[in-house]
């Protein structure tokens, strides 16, 4: 869960005190950012119109994202009247300007971020349980900052809907990459309430009422809180996900979506089919995803000679 916008960072990076707590000071007019030290930029993409910065808080390593939330239709006419405008260039019908909105009309892990080489890796059942569960396994994120959405101890106020049920039950919230302002950018996400399944991997058919009871309460959440129905949303779960606790993201088919491409998104109606076609499909199918030049998993592949 993650970013947002021109000159406005979306979540600053959680102390262990904030971990153990969940919550921080909301009255505290200090911004999180203002005594950040570049370091440098991570990335940057026109296209997307955001920016990854590298700095330091207070001796704290942080990953600053910055990211243009989308246009809103309400402020435009004031937007193009009171801006400055500056020429840029002119060429007969055609003419380009930098353009200046008024202030109040300005939208209120490291090596993640780092542009690198990616490669596609084809992981059988037994390449998971041999080489990627065990460097997993090895790894040292926390999930307490899941815990604590999930024992109401930080993020209580975003969560939209609750099934309790420690079985088939989940939390839905909006993820921050999404500004909850315009439908066509819609982003949720359920996480599930037990903590023994980490991800795609784990799923038999054992997990078909979680799983369909996230799709059927998801999407009637979304319909009555967004008037967005079921046709409209882009239902799946990441392989690899960017966190071993299993959560599903409902977003919209307008929105491009990080992460929606073919090689890591599954649909989760395609997951439920398999599952019940086959309990041990995702056991023992052989997965495609992506994985970055600098990430330590690509390299326990490399060293099995499976690249």
């Amino acid at each position: 869960m993650a970013e947002n916008e021109n000159g406005r960072a979306t979540k600053r990076p959680k102390s262990e005190a904030d971990n153990e707590t969940g919550d921080t000071d909301e009255k505290s007019t200090e911004s999180p950012v203002a005594n950040l030290v570049v370091t440098r930029i991570l990335r940057e993409c026109a296209r997307e119109k955001n920016v990854f910065i590298h700095g330091k808080v207070k001796d704290q390593d942080a990953v600053v994202i910055l990211e243009k939330t989308p246009f809103r239709q309400d402020t435009l006419s004031e937007l193009l009247k009171a801006s400055e405008l500056k020429l840029e260039m002119k060429n007969d019908v055609y003419s380009t300007f930098q353009l200046h909105a008024p202030a109040h009309l300005n939208e209120k892990h490291i090596k993640k971020y780092l542009h690198q080489e990616v490669f596609l890796v084809e992981e059988s059942g037994e390449d998971y349980r041999n080489l990627t569960l065990p460097y997993i396994s090895g790894q040292s994120f926390s999930l307490q900052w899941v815990y604590n959405i999930l024992e109401k101890k930080a993020e209580a106020d975003r969560i939209v809907f609750e099934d309790p049920d420690p079985k088939t039950g989940f939390v839905l919230l909006p993820d921050f990459k999404w500004d909850q302002k315009q439908l066509q950018d819609l982003y949720l996400i359920a996480i599930i309430h037990r903590r023994d399944v980490k991800s795609l991997r784990d799923l038999t058919s054992e997990h078909l009422p979680l799983l369909t009871n996230i799709r059927r309460k998801g999407e009637d959440t979304i319909l009555q809180k967004y008037s967005v129905s079921a046709s409209k949303l882009r239902v799946y779960l990441h392989y690899q996900p960017s966190y071993y606790h299993l959560h599903v993201h409902f977003t919209s088919l307008e929105y491009n979506a990080p992460g929606c491409g073919v090689e890591r998104a599954h649909l989760l109606s395609d997951v439920i089919q398999n599952l019940e076609a086959d309990s041990t499909y995702y056991h023992n199918r052989s997965l495609t995803f992506p994985l970055r030049a600098d990430d330590g998993l690509l390299l326990r592949f490399r060293e099995a000679g499976k690249l």
